[in-house]
């Protein structure tokens, strides 16, 4: 799976790139494209990335907090899974109710916008609550973690529930990314 980042400079701190470059990306891979929207106005783009060959779109409850169903039939509609994201100062109650509409859940474990920052650790008890919920109910949702994830914390990451890790500066950075990768995927099995 790749994660795919999309920054516009007015939610995030930052910007990256577009639907043109997830397209890009798609001709040269067979792999899932997870598309994160770190936009102010997803819903704009969900078509663009849709055809652009996004397997998944993850959006934030903060630009959508008193219902964001309606943007998960949206994207479903486009033949792409939903995913819905909240940052680390978000309680887990605001996207708890909304788990059965969802494909993934993705916790931020930094505060999103730029890479190499370090993982904020009362994050973990949004994922633990998550999983819960997803465990009680027999929910198929997933729970990604996304934010500081490296191999001193990815133990405690998949303890506290997590399905799926994403690593961009640990990954990058390290000497032996396929050590890394064996690691991880070792634990979330």
């Amino acid at each position: 799976m790749l994660h795919l980042d999309i920054m516009d400079g007015h939610f995030v701190p930052n910007i990256s790139y577009g639907p043109s470059v997830v397209k890009a990306v798609g001709r040269k891979t067979d792999l899932f494209l997870d598309v994160h929207l770190m936009l102010s106005h997803p819903e704009k783009y969900f078509e663009a990335f849709a055809k652009a060959g996004a397997d998944a779109i993850t959006f934030h409850i903060e630009v959508h907090p008193e219902n964001p169903v309606p943007h998960a039939h949206r994207i479903r509609e486009l033949g792409v899974k939903p995913g819905l994201s909240l940052n680390p100062d978000k309680d887990a109650d605001s996207v708890l109710p909304f788990l059965n509409e969802f494909d993934y859940l993705l916790v931020m474990s930094v505060f999103p916008g730029f890479g190499g920052q370090s993982f904020i650790e009362s994050s973990l008890e949004t994922v633990s609550a998550a999983r819960r919920k997803i465990d009680a109910e027999h929910l198929s949702t997933q729970i990604i973690v996304d934010g500081g994830v490296d191999s001193s914390n990815a133990a405690k990451v998949v303890a506290a529930g997590a399905h799926i890790l994403v690593m961009g500066t640990a990954f990058f950075t390290a000497d032996d990314r396929k050590g890394l990768a064996d690691q991880v995927h070792a634990l979330v099995r």
